[in-house]
């Protein structure tokens, strides 16, 4: 019989910690959260300070029993779930279903899976912090005010089935503001001409600056003719080089958020598909003779704060493998932002000597990866930084200025390993151009003149990396929510993605105009920011939580009542397609479900036929004839031919349009590494593989 049992949340964190513990524990999973409010009522007493009902979660009733059944034959109980509001809720659960003393140091924390941090962690048992308790419980209990008073509302007023949520309504009210932004932008005309001089060290392009060195827009084509007028048959003279070093900094390590925002870059990975696997690299995975171990620190952060251990761990490993240039002269230290919580650290590998390639072997590629990634900025944020020599040359022909910047890395520093993404999709070339050799006063041959028309951009819509962003700056939510809110949002048809940006339906922007109308604190940013605040207050043993619910729930009854006498019925009219149904004979219409659009019957209760939107991809199925049309699977799109299930063909890239030359296959959009290429989907079928090119516009044309 072991003395003591150990309970964490999930099989794989047990079997982590079990090896490191020894054969007196037995550590088992509780599989989660054990009690939640029940779904069939509120479950808050509001008239007794907000006091919850809790009851055991269905399902969870032979997981409990297990664990009462291990802690009679324990000696003592560690509640080992995560270290956060959420972990220390569980751990309140279990204490109070199994019966613990919670007076007694049951609690247990560690932030990585590591024999180390585990080891030591039991060695420093204690109490359950109940400002964590009440902090999580305010959340929940505020959630369910809102869930369980207003959505009926929305039932009786919009539509049933509808939601509203603290956090996700105010996501849904940036990605509705944002497009409304987009619709009303008006584009302003503006036009670049760039002048190009062929000089004995090579080209040489400068791009109009303005009028004797002050900065002059080119609104129209009347002023482009103007400048070029000016400056023909004129001389232009090198006015002035300027050179200049620039030093760049490498970026934090990840918190919760930036991990979300850069793996969406970098990976294509959705925040819920990011937060899964970063849950299996922190829990453990089998690692050859190493056998189960956790590969990072905790996932779910806002610090940006580094152990000393890990610091000097990782200057080593820069020292050894790049060398001393590569090692700043201190450990570099990184500020969080202003309401980060400090009490884990960043997210990091839990040893820089788990190189990526070394755990290849033993990981998903989800797994590599995203542990690569967390790796290389990590290791990146402990390197010096770069030095970049940085020229600008001004020249002039009758009082226009032209400037033309390069610059080239006379240091790389951390940018030999890793450099960080950008949501626009462009990266700075930071080698930029070295510039031709010239010198002041020097006259230049006459240029070639290229004038171009612009047209300013209205804001981009949202990304899921750029809404982690946008959420984050503005203080809504916290990093354990951003993956969940987006993936209730689009689950309730407020938005959709599209070419992987949010763009609001008509029912999005329809909910949110009513609760801007008639529920304005709550969709509001900066009370929602507030209330993140106030729940930090909680967890902090500032603010008291009953005080909280009660002034909140003042106000939401008081809005609830209003809009119930107020607020009329709202209707919305279907979107008409253009199939038929082939039960009924009526005209099918567009629906927003779980997994998108899809056709129904407006007959409906009467007729209950529902069809999926067929996209064709314009190639014959190379088995049947018929038409192969696009279709979503779990993580990826994939193409199957629509005669499915009597013919099974299947393609798992994106088909061009055109036809192998060789066996009349279709051609696909294949990466390989890290390039696109147009190469036959039937590659197994032929003595040598059919290639066209690389980059999907210019192969699509080629092999047309």
């Amino acid at each position: 019989m072991a003395d003591y049992l150990v309970i964490v949340e999930s099989p794989a964190k047990a079997k982590t910690i079990a090896k490191y513990l020894g054969k007196r524990y037995t550590v088992k999973a509780s599989m989660g959260h054990v009690r939640d409010l029940p779904k069939s009522q509120l479950g808050v007493d509001v008239e007794h300070n907000f006091e919850p009902h809790y009851i055991t979660i269905r399902g969870k009733g032979d997981v409990i029993k297990a664990l009462r059944d291990a802690r009679k034959k324990a000696k003592q109980v560690f509640l080992a779930a995560d270290p956060d509001r959420e972990g220390e809720a569980i751990a309140w659960h279990l204490a109070t279903l199994l019966d613990i003393d919670q007076d007694t140091p049951c609690r247990v924390v560690f932030h990585e899976i590591t024999k180390d941090a585990v080891k030591e962690a039991f060695q420093h048992p204690r109490k359950l912090n109940f400002n964590l308790i009440h902090a999580q419980q305010t959340r929940r209990i505020l959630d369910r005010l809102v869930g369980y008073r207003l959505s009926p509302l929305l039932w009786r007023k919009v539509r049933k089935g509808l939601s509203a949520g603290r956090v996700q309504s105010v996501a849904v009210r940036l990605v509705v503001d944002r497009e409304r932004e987009i619709r009303a932008f008006q584009p302003e005309e503006y036009w670049t001409v760039d002048a190009t001089f062929r000089l004995p060290g090579g080209k040489l392009t400068a791009r109009f600056y303005g009028y004797d060195d002050e900065k002059t827009p080119l609104p129209n084509r009347e002023a482009v003719d103007a400048l070029l007028s000016r400056v023909a048959g004129q001389t232009f003279v090198v006015q002035r080089v300027k050179k200049s070093e620039r030093r760049r900094n490498p970026s934090p390590p990840f918190t919760t958020s930036s991990l979300q925002q850069e793996a969406a870059r970098k990976l294509g990975f959705r925040a819920s598909r990011t937060m899964s696997v970063a849950q299996q690299l922190y829990e453990g995975l089998e690692i050859g003779n190493e056998g189960a171990v956790g590969l990072i620190t905790y996932m779910r952060t806002d610090s940006t704060r580094v152990s000393e251990v890990a610091q000097r761990e990782a200057r080593s490993y820069i020292e050894s493998k790049f060398g001393q240039d590569f090692v700043p002269g201190a450990a570099r230290q990184y500020t969080a932002r202003g309401n980060a919580q400090d009490a884990h650290e960043a997210i990091r590998p839990t040893s820089v000597l788990r190189e990526p390639d070394s755990l290849q072997p033993y990981l998903s590629r989800d797994q590599y990866r995203l542990y690569k990634l967390i790796w290389e900025r990590f290791v990146a944020s402990q390197m010096s930084h770069a030095v970049l020599d940085t020229t600008t040359v001004d020249l002039s022909a009758a009082g226009a200025w032209f400037r033309a910047t390069g610059s080239v890395i006379r240091h790389p520093g951390f940018m030999a390993l890793y450099t960080e993404g950008r949501d626009d999709g462009s990266n700075e070339d930071e080698q930029g151009k070295l510039l031709p050799p010239v010198e002041e006063g020097q006259q230049l041959p006459e240029p070639a003149l290229s004038p171009e028309q612009h047209f300013t951009q209205p804001p981009p819509r949202y990304s899921e990396s750029s809404l982690v962003k946008a959420m984050e700056e503005l203080g809504i939510g916290r990093p354990s929510t951003y993956a969940p809110t987006m993936e209730t949002i689009l689950k309730r048809g407020y938005v959709v993605l599209e070419q992987k940006r949010f763009v609001p339906t008509e029912l999005g922007e329809i909910v949110v105009d009513l609760l801007v109308q008639n529920f304005h604190n709550l969709i509001d940013v900066d009370f929602t920011a507030q209330m993140e605040k106030e729940l930090d207050g909680v967890e902090e043993g500032k603010a008291d939580w009953v005080s909280i619910l009660s002034s909140f729930y003042q106000d939401l009854e008081r809005d609830l009542e209003r809009a119930e006498k107020t607020l009329a019925h709202v209707t919305i009219a279907d979107e008409v397609s253009d199939v038929q149904c082939e039960k009924c004979g009526r005209m099918m219409v567009y629906k927003h479900g779980r997994y998108g659009k899809f056709l129904a019957c407006p007959g409906f209760p009467e007729c209950r036929n529902t069809k999926p939107i067929v996209k064709t991809a314009g190639v014959p199925c190379p088995k049947c004839g018929k038409q192969l049309v696009e279709r979503r699977g779990k993580r990826k799109t994939f193409y199957g031919c629509e005669g499915y299930p009597d013919c099974d063909y299947v393609l798992w890239n994106k088909p061009t349009g055109a036809l192998c030359p060789v066996c009349h296959h279709p051609m696909v959009e294949k990466r390989v590494k890290g390039q696109v290429q147009v190469v036959c989907s039937n590659e197994a079928g032929h003595p040598e593989p059919v290639t066209v090119g690389e980059g999907s516009r210019t192969a699509r044309k080629r092999s047309k």
